[in-house]
């Protein structure tokens, strides 16, 4: 039994012995943090939550996820200054709770990351067909359709994920430009959005403000609301923990990833809450529930050609989310092969550019089949689920190493410890049950795959054994 709880000491976390390539600066790193934040979220989301969950108050709504994003991003900010290494919550949690805690979360990880690039490659090709189509350069269904669906393969969603694994082949700066160039592209968009809206917000839009109050149950047993429509918005915030994953590539880790994290989440906090009043105040909440709210909008005003202006933005949106949750991956992986909890084959990188090449072809090739092939609808959720878990166990692991290692240097400290630390995680933990049953169930097969693997390979493979 304590073998299953043997634990990292950080210093080991942070300084391993296989050594990637630190070249990113603190505006690299906020960079990567806002490509992976700013998805379709900001584009579709806030009107349909504004419409079906919170009315104009969507801004508190916006306001609160938020908050509990910040606790976890303040714990995320201390661990990745103290404890270091590309893991992200993987590493910290090998610090705080044990290797056992540590491959749970990062077999969650695995999951949670890779099915997040497909979902989103996913959603990419829509948008880039209908591009192509209003060029008049339509594919056939059977080249942006999986078999489920009544096409071939979706080609569109596996070229975008193969073209990003080129680029994440030729190294970590590279990756970096591309990020930095499609983030200003995306606000760009949004910028132009919030220029055209100033100027027509009507105030009597916001009224009444607190259509559905503060959380109520409908007869039908739909939850509505400022706090429902919290849970809801929650997820457009979700990728900030990426820029952890980043700590052995950044110049100056201990202080420039906290700096990214922190920076990232507050900067898109500050336009998701810009964006969703100013779209409740140039068109009355009620007229939101559409595929693209933001292009609705800017269509009611007479800017016609709105829907243009939202299909860039939303393509590089979703090209930096892809490119950003991909990299993410490959490091975390990377981090377990060199804990020797996967096969030392991953634990490899290319002498010129020090990237991990296999880990990155092989994610690219098994994610371009996944999103090929398989609609993935519902398996989504599970994104929600484990990114919440990973979370939770973040915010846990500042509480538990300051009591059990107060003298660790920590370079940045989450403040009023252990108050918002215990409010991340309980904040995460009520969203968590805000998730269907089917997602837990989901969830819990993976994990118990998971728990498998360990014990037939991992636990005899340790660096620790």
């Amino acid at each position: 039994m304590k073998k299953l709880f043997r634990k990292k000491t950080p210093h080991a976390t942070s300084s391993a012995p296989t050594h990637l390539k630190a070249c990113l600066s603190k505006w690299d790193l906020t960079f990567l943090g806002v490509g992976a934040i700013i998805g379709t979220g900001i584009f579709v989301l806030t009107g349909i939550a504004a419409a079906t969950q919170s009315g104009p108050a969507v801004i508190l709504s916006f306001i609160l996820a938020g908050l509990a994003c910040a606790f976890a991003a303040l714990s995320y900010a201390e661990l990745a200054s103290a404890v270091g290494g590309c893991g992200s919550a993987y590493g910290y949690s090998y610090a705080a709770f044990g290797e056992l805690i540590a491959w749970i979360i990062g077999w969650d990880l695995l999951l949670e990351y890779a099915i997040s690039v497909a979902a989103v490659a996913n959603g990419w090709a829509g948008y880039f067909n209908n591009a192509l189509g209003a060029l008049g350069i339509g594919l056939p269904d059977a080249l942006t359709k999986a078999p489920k669906l009544g096409g071939m393969v979706n080609l569109p969603a596996s070229i975008i994920i193969l073209l990003l694994m080129g680029l994440l082949i030729a190294g970590v700066k590279h990756s970096a430009k591309i990020n930095n160039i499609m983030v200003a592209i995306k606000l760009a968009t949004i910028a132009v959005f919030i220029a055209l809206a100033t100027a027509h917000v009507n105030p009597e839009n916001w009224q009444p403000f607190m259509p559905f109050g503060w959380f109520q149950t409908l007869p039908d047993g739909k939850t509505v609301g400022v706090f429902a429509g919290a849970s809801i918005v929650f997820f457009a915030y979700v990728g900030f923990d990426a820029v952890s994953t980043a700590v052995e590539e950044a110049a100056n880790p201990q202080r420039d990833v906290p700096f990214g994290i922190v920076v990232s989440l507050v900067f898109c906090t500050v336009i998701y809450i810009i964006v969703s009043a100013l779209l409740t105040g140039v068109v009355h909440y009620d007229a939101l529930n559409v595929a693209s709210p933001v292009a609705h909008a800017l269509n009611l005003l007479g800017f016609h050609w709105a829907s243009a202006l939202v299909a860039t933005g939303v393509i590089a949106g979703l090209t930096t989310v892809m490119l950003v949750l991909y990299y993410g991956l490959t490091r975390i992986i990377f981090a377990m092969a060199r804990d020797g909890l996967l096969p030392s084959f991953f634990n490899n990188l290319h002498e010129k550019t020090q990237t991990p090449i296999r880990v990155i072809l092989i994610c690219g090739v098994v994610m371009a089949i996944i999103a090929g092939f398989i609609p993935l609808g519902d398996l989504a959720e599970l994104v929600n689920i484990g990114t919440l878990a990973a979370f939770v166990l973040v915010c846990g692991g500042v509480i538990v190493l300051r009591i059990t290692q107060p003298n660790l240097k920590r370079p940045f400290r989450a403040p009023f410890n252990p108050l918002f630390p215990a409010l991340g995680m309980l904040s995460c933990s009520a969203l968590m049950a805000f998730l269907p049953a089917q997602t837990w169930w989901r969830f819990l097969i993976w994990l118990g795959m998971g728990l498998v693997f360990y014990f037939l390979y991992a636990k005899r493979h340790s660096k620790l054994a």
